[in-house]
């Protein structure tokens, strides 16, 4: 049955170039589960888009005495040339700037508000005195209240990952002028969450076979009580408020928009389809599945607050799961755009190439704890892994059909137990990341998989086809027309982690077509098939000398 997959990945704000721990964290996990669902022939529809009214993109733009598009311009380019390099592969990949977005938003909105889920209330805000202006979350710096991280932002801590309000740091300061900004009175819309603390939890409790210390996190924010949360700011950059009464200089605030854009998101991709309602086989549809891919300082937002602004909607379909990965650390600190930790993803493709970057990162994604990424392990994980093992084995194997076969795939003979279990193995392989990656268990499924092309590498040492062409062709034959049909397997079950260089290899073999094209099948391929140019599909990665 052909299942319709949505796979909604987090909006990078476009204030700064991503690291690492951005791409380790969703961008990558996103793309190897949506790779493997369209080869298995599901609808798959993944979106994304640079998230532009975040206020980290006007602290910059501050700082750099320019205008937000300005900045938003730079970064939003820089993400596409990146997500190109790397080859993931979107949907659409758009940004919150489009009048389709802020249209799907002041829907949202509004609906919201008639249904009574949102309504006016006046707080105490901060205020530069110098500046003369209220201060929007991310311009309030301080120290957190529940761990002492000296360096908290007005939304959340990069310490301990609690969500803030600005008046709760200690020793605040406005990132504006250093000044100590003051309490003062003004109006703002609320999202009204106790509303829908009931049917969040039971919701929440209902979750089968979510990541632990999602569930755990999210539940703690219904046990601790929930909410209600501004949802505009003075700000004069983001979306029109859709509804009279506050008077000038406030915007819908960014963290209400921007998981909107999963929705507008799907909604433009059907009108560029040129099938507008083409959406709604995703977010009217009961049996579709929905995957976000975040890190999981981003799990309240995505478990609790979108859920409850879709369920004040009606109509819509709540997330299947939330695979939010934890943190990657480098050095020992968490990731951070915003404090320049990490190594970015555009220094890291002038050092290694895409795929194997892809490797590396996928072999040390975060699912379930924090993971430190070093230079030092990315290199170990590519020449000890990567090449040793995989790139090795198919050079090897193909190199020996060249020379010893005229470069064609050899007519099996007589089989063994061994081969046979090689190539049983290799079927097994395939679906076993097959599970793997359906319960998004991403890293076990790449280690399934290499644990295969071991199996293969450990039939030919047993066998040694290379002695056994001399002595006795037809089983050497027998041997590596065994070993081209179980890489053959692999290469389907590695092309969500390695596309490029699986494309590479499917030429190799000299078949038709793309890996795309035949699907999550791991065919035998034809004796008699002409290999196509063999070259190393990696390169060792050379420390020595690195900047």
């Amino acid at each position: 049955m052909v299942r319709n997959i949505l796979v909604a990945v987090a909006w990078p704000y476009a204030s700064g170039s991503r690291h690492l721990g951005h791409l380790a964290g969703a961008y990558l996990p996103a793309d190897i589960f949506a790779r493997y669902h369209r080869l298995v022939g599901d609808r798959t529809l993944m979106v994304s888009g640079s998230d532009v009214h975040g206020t980290p993109i006007t602290v910059r733009a501050d700082q750099e005495g320019v205008t937000p598009q300005e900045i938003v311009d730079r970064y939003h380019a820089e993400f596409v040339a990146g997500w190109k390099a790397l080859a993931i592969q979107w949907e659409l990949y758009t940004s919150t700037g489009t009048r389709n977005h802020h249209d799907v938003t002041q829907d949202i909105f509004s609906r919201l508000h008639e249904n009574g889920h949102i309504d006016r209330r006046t707080s105490e805000q901060f205020y530069d005195p110098d500046a003369g202006r209220f201060l929007p979350d991310r311009y309030v710096e301080g120290t957190c209240p529940h761990c002492d991280y000296a360096e908290a932002r007005g939304d959340q801590c990069d310490g301990c990952g609690r969500t803030l309000d600005p008046v709760d740091l200690i020793d605040a300061r406005s990132k504006l002028s250093g000044a100590t900004p003051v309490r003062r009175e003004t109006d703002h819309f609320y999202l009204r969450l106790p509303d829908f603390s009931d049917r969040l939890e039971e919701w929440l409790r209902s979750r089968k076979g979510w990541r632990r210390h999602v569930l755990n996190f999210s539940l703690g924010w219904i046990e601790e009580g929930l909410q209600e949360r501004a949802i505009t700011r003075d700000i004069d950059w983001g979306v029109d408020i859709p509804v009279e009464g506050l008077g000038e200089g406030k915007k819908i605030y960014v963290w209400f928009d921007a998981v909107i854009g999963y929705l507008s998101a799907a909604k433009e991709w059907a009108k560029i389809q040129r099938t507008p309602d083409a959406w709604k086989d995703w977010w009217e549809n009961p049996e579709a599945e929905h995957y976000y891919f975040i890190g999981k300082d981003n799990i309240p937002f995505h478990t609790i607050i979108w859920p409850a602004m879709l369920m004040g909607y009606g109509g819509l379909e709540l997330p299947t799961d939330v695979p939010a990965n934890q943190y990657v650390t480098f050095r020992g600190g968490k990731a951070s755009a915003s404090r320049g930790i990490g190594l970015t993803i555009g220094a890291a493709l002038e050092i290694y190439e895409p795929d194997a970057l892809r490797y590396a990162l996928a072999a040390n994604l975060p699912e379930n704890n924090d993971t430190e990424v070093s230079e030092e392990e990315l290199d170990r994980r590519i020449n000890d892994e990567l090449v040793a093992t995989w790139g090795n084995l198919v050079h090897r194997v193909l190199s020996m059909t060249r020379s010893g076969f005229s470069a064609r795939v050899p007519q099996r003979g007589e089989q063994t137990a061994m081969g046979r279990e090689v190539l049983d193995s290799a079927g097994r392989t395939l679906d076993q990341v097959a599970a793997h990656i359906e319960r998004v268990e991403l890293r076990a499924g790449l280690r399934t998989a290499m644990e295969g092309a071991a199996r293969i590498n450990a039939y030919l040492n047993a066998t040694e086809p290379w002695k056994l062409v001399k002595t006795d062709r037809e089983q050497a034959a027998t041997v590596l027309k065994n070993s081209i049909d179980a890489i053959n397997h692999l290469k389907v079950a590695l092309s969500p982690y390695l596309p490029v260089t699986t494309e590479r290899l499917h030429s190799m073999l000299g078949l038709p077509g793309t890996v795309a094209e035949q699907g999550w099948v791991g065919a035998p391929v034809p004796a008699g098939t002409g290999l196509g140019e063999v070259s190393p599909l990696y390169r060792k990665v050379e420390a020595a000398g690195r900047g």
